[in-house]
C-alpha cells in the first residue's frame, strides 16, 4: 500500500513538474512572439483596403491667404524660397501672427518690406505679464498705434493668457481682467483684429485614460494636460474669452481655432450669433471638420461669411490635406498628425462660393492692405 501511494506522488509531482514546464514554455513562447511582432500604436498605420475615388490634391483651387502661422525666424529669413514654396500652394498671402515687438518686429517688418512686400503681414504680441506696471495700459496703446503706422495688421494673443501668464503675485491673469480692456479698446481704434487662442482641446481637461481620444498628445506631450486641480477649467476659460468679446463689441476678434468648438458645432454656430463681432479659422482643427463631413459642411455653407483659412504650424505637405477636406468628396484619408486624430477625414466637397470666401474674400475684407493684384480675375465681395 505504500510502495502504491509513493508511486502514485511520484507520478503526481511528475504531473505537476511536466505541467509547470509545459506552461512556462507556453508563456516564454507567447511572450516573444508579442515582443516581436509588438508595436506601438504610433506605428500602427494600417493601410486601407477601401476602393474609393481618391483625389490628392498639392495645390488650392483658388489663391489662399493664410491668417495663423507662424515663422518665428522671420527678421532673418531668406523669404523667396518660403515665397516659392506658397506659389507652388497658391498660397497668395501669408500672416505670420510671431511678430512679438520691438527690435524683433521692426527687422521683420524691414525683411518683408524689402524683399516681398505684397506677400506676407505682421501680427504685433504683447507681454500681458507687465499687467502690474502703472502705465500698462497707456504703454501698449501706444506700443499698438506705433506699431499700426509701421505697418502691423493685428495683435496676436496667445494661449498663456488665460492659462499661465501670472502677475507679480503669482496669481492667474484671467482673460478679461479688466486692465486689459486699454488694449481691446485700442484694437478697434485702430481698425484692427484681434486673433486671440484661449484654452486648448476640452480632452486635455479629461482624464488621461483610455476613453480619451486625445491620449496619444497628453503622452507625447505631457505638458498639455490641464490638472482640473490646479488650472481654471474649460469652461471658465471660454467664459473669460467670451466676456471680452461682448464687452467690446467694435473690435473685431478672431477666435482661434474655432474656439475649440469644433467638436461642437451647434454651440459655435449660437457663438457667432451671439457675438457678430467674432470670425473664427480653421487651423490645426481641420480633423474636427473632417470626421463630420456633412454637419461641417452645413456649417460651413452657413457661416461661410464668418469663416477664414487658417494652418497654424507651417509644413506645405500637410495643407494637402486641407485642400482635400475643402474641396473634394473623398472618402476616409488619413489626417497628417496621429496625436491629433485617430479618425479619417472625409471631404466637404463644398462650394466654389464657399470655398472663395474661406480662401480669400473674408480675409480680403479684414486685411485691406492685401494687395489685390492675385485675386484680380476673382470674385471679390
Amino acid at each position: 500500500m505504500k510502495k502504491a501511494w509513493f508511486g502514485f506522488k511520484n507520478l503526481l509531482k511528475a504531473l505537476l513538474f511536466i505541467g509547470l514546464v509545459t506552461a512556462i514554455a507556453y508563456f516564454a513562447i507567447d511572450f516573444l512572439q508579442r515582443k516581436n511582432n509588438l508595436m506601438d500604436i504610433e506605428d500602427y498605420t494600417p493601410k486601407s483596403t477601401l476602393v474609393v475615388p481618391e483625389t490628392p490634391l498639392t495645390r488650392a483651387k483658388y489663391p489662399f491667404v493664410d491668417v495663423h502661422n507662424h515663422q518665428f525666424d522671420m527678421p532673418l529669413k531668406d523669404l523667396s524660397s518660403l515665397v516659392a514654396e506658397m506659389d507652388s500652394l497658391n498660397m497668395a498671402f501669408m500672416v505670420n501672427l510671431s511678430g512679438f515687438r520691438g527690435l524683433y518686429l521692426e527687422q521683420s517688418l524691414k525683411n518683408v518690406r524689402e524683399n516681398a512686400p505684397d506677400r506676407f503681414g505682421l501680427f504685433l504680441n504683447i507681454d500681458f505679464e507687465k499687467i502690474d506696471e502703472p502705465d500698462f495700459g497707456s504703454q501698449n496703446v501706444a506700443l499698438i498705434e506705433a506699431a499700426v503706422q509701421q505697418g502691423v495688421m493685428g495683435l496676436k494673443v496667445y494661449k498663456s493668457l488665460g492659462l499661465t501668464d501670472r502677475d507679480q503675485n503669482g496669481q492667474r491673469i484671467a482673460i478679461d481682467d479688466p486692465r486689459l480692456d486699454p488694449i481691446w479698446n485700442a484694437c478697434g481704434v485702430q481698425g484692427i483684429p484681434v486673433l486671440i487662442h484661449s484654452g486648448e482641446p476640452a480632452s486635455f481637461w479629461a482624464p488621461k485614460d483610455r476613453y480619451n481620444e486625445r491620449w496619444l498628445e497628453l503622452r507625447q506631450k505631457p505638458g498639455r494636460y490641464r490638472d482640473p486641480a490646479t488650472n481654471p477649467s474649460f469652461e471658465e476659460i471660454l467664459a473669460e474669452q467670451h466676456r471680452v468679446f461682448e464687452k467690446h463689441p467694435n473690435t473685431t476678434f478672431i477666435n482661434a481655432h474655432l474656439g475649440w468648438m469644433g467638436g461642437d458645432l451647434d454651440r459655435l454656430s449660437t457663438h457667432l450669433d451671439r457675438y457678430p463681432n467674432v470670425m473664427t479659422e480653421i487651423g490645426a482643427v481641420l480633423a474636427e471638420l473632417g470626421r463630420q463631413p456633412r454637419r461641417a459642411r452645413q456649417f460651413l455653407i452657413a457661416y461661410g461669411d464668418r469663416v477664414l483659412f487658417g494652418k497654424d504650424s507651417y509644413k506645405p505637405e500637410e495643407y494637402y490635406t486641407y485642400f482635400r477636406v475643402l474641396e473634394t468628396a473623398d472618402e476616409y484619408f488619413p489626417y497628417y498628425r496621429k496625436r491629433h486624430a485617430h479618425w479619417r477625414m472625409y471631404g466637404l466637397d463644398l462650394p466654389d462660393s464657399i470655398l472663395q470666401k474661406i480662401y480669400y474674400q473674408n480675409a480680403l475684407k479684414l486685411f485691406p492692405q492685401i494687395a489685390r493684384a492675385p485675386f484680380a480675375s476673382l470674385s471679390i465681395h
